[in-house]
Parts: C-alpha cells; structure tokens; sequence
C-alpha cells in the first residue's frame, strides 16, 4: 500500500499523512523535509542561495538520513540532527532554493522513490508537492489535499506560533506556493488523483476520511 499526498503549505500534509501511517501501521515520508536538510547543508556550507551549481552540488553530495517511523522522526544531513532546525523560520525563507531548480529536485525525487520502494511492504504514506504526479504516479491512493488560503495562513500561524510575524508567515505559506509552482503543479488534480478540500474539517476528520479512500482501494 503506498498512499501518495499533495498539496500547498498550510495544508495539513504532514499531520495527516502521520495520522494515517498510525493507524494503518504503515511507514510515513516528509520529503519536504530532505528539501529542508539539503537548504541546511547548503547554508551550513556558506553556500550562497544565488550560486546554483553550487546548491546543485551540495544537493547531490548531500548525505540525507530520514525516519520513516511516523512515532520517531527524525532527519540528519551529513551526520548532523537537523529535526528541529529545519523547522526554524531561516531555513523556510530559503527553501524554495532547493525545490525551484529542477536538477535538485530530480536528485531528491531519485532518493524518493528509493524509500518508497524500500518500504512498499507493508507500505508508506508519502507526502509532498509532487508525490501524486513525479515520484508515485502509480501509487494505488493518490490524492491533492486543498484549503482555503486563510485556512492555510491560520494552521501555520498556530504550528508557529510566535516564532514568525505575519510577513513571515505570508512568506512561508503563499510566497513559497507561488515559487514552487513554476516546477510543480499541486493545485489541480492529474487523472486518477483523488480531490479532498478539507477547509472546513479538523485534522481527525481530515485522516479518517483519507483512511476511508485508501480502505476501499484496498478492497
């Protein structure tokens, strides 16, 4: 069972995809958290975000590590633990550096599909921008989860917190939509790819009903 989830920021990928690997016992992937290790080690090596080919280059000689384990996660780039770095504010304002240049993102999307296949038994949620139509266009559950924008902004501000102002979250949420989309298209559902709008649903209702597509693949 593979189960392929894409949408735009804010809205809820990452606790859902969580949710459904629980209670289903399968394996779950953040990639946008290995485009997140890559921005810290190009940072980490003083790389500067405009010098592309070297961003291309310490994407490629990046050595990612991540957890699959939806209760343990973890991510380390070139031995370092960067879980909860990769979360800071710094390293959102520059990811887009990574996931805009396509030769970075064939290099992760390589790894991708590499893990997915090396936990596709039992199986693995992954989730992303481009998991229903780049990595896993033949995962049997694929669907594009949407949300109103300011069901978005409100998700992220309260994962946040105080650590952003709200140009930062605008920032985070809309300006990093917007850079993404000139590579990938995560708005509009491809063929087969399955439509959930959950702006005015809570997270439970959100993995349950993600849990009742894939249950009635399954059968």
């Amino acid at each position: 069972m593979i189960i392929a989830i894409d949408g735009p920021s804010g809205v809820g990928k990452s606790s859902t995809a969580k949710g459904v690997a629980r209670a289903l016992g399968l394996g779950y992937l953040d990639t946008g958290a290995m485009y997140r290790a890559v921005t810290v080690a190009f940072l980490d090596a003083g790389v500067e975000p405009s010098d592309t080919a070297a961003v291309i280059a310490a994407t490629r000689s990046a050595d990612i590590d991540i957890s699959v384990d939806p209760d343990d996660f973890w991510v380390r780039v070139n031995g370092r633990d960067v879980t909860t770095e990769i979360r800071e504010p710094y390293v959102s304002a520059k990811v887009s550096t990574v996931s805009t240049i396509a030769e970075c993102r064939a290099d992760l999307v390589k790894r991708q599909r590499d893990i997915i296949m090396a936990h596709a038994d039992p199986g693995i949620v992954a989730e992303g921008r481009d998991i229903t139509t780049v990595v896993a266009p033949d995962a049997p559950v694929r669907i594009l989860m949407s949300a109103s924008e300011a069901a978005r902004l409100a998700r992220r501000k309260q994962e946040l917190g105080q650590k952003v102002d709200e140009a930062q979250l605008v920032d985070q949420v809309l300006r990093r939509d917007r850079d993404d989309s000139k590579l990938v298209n995560f708005t509009t559902a491809a063929d087969g790819v399955i439509s959930l709008d959950n702006s005015d649903l809570t997270k439970e209702q959100t993995i349950q009903l993600v849990i009742d597509i894939a249950k009635g693949v399954a059968k």
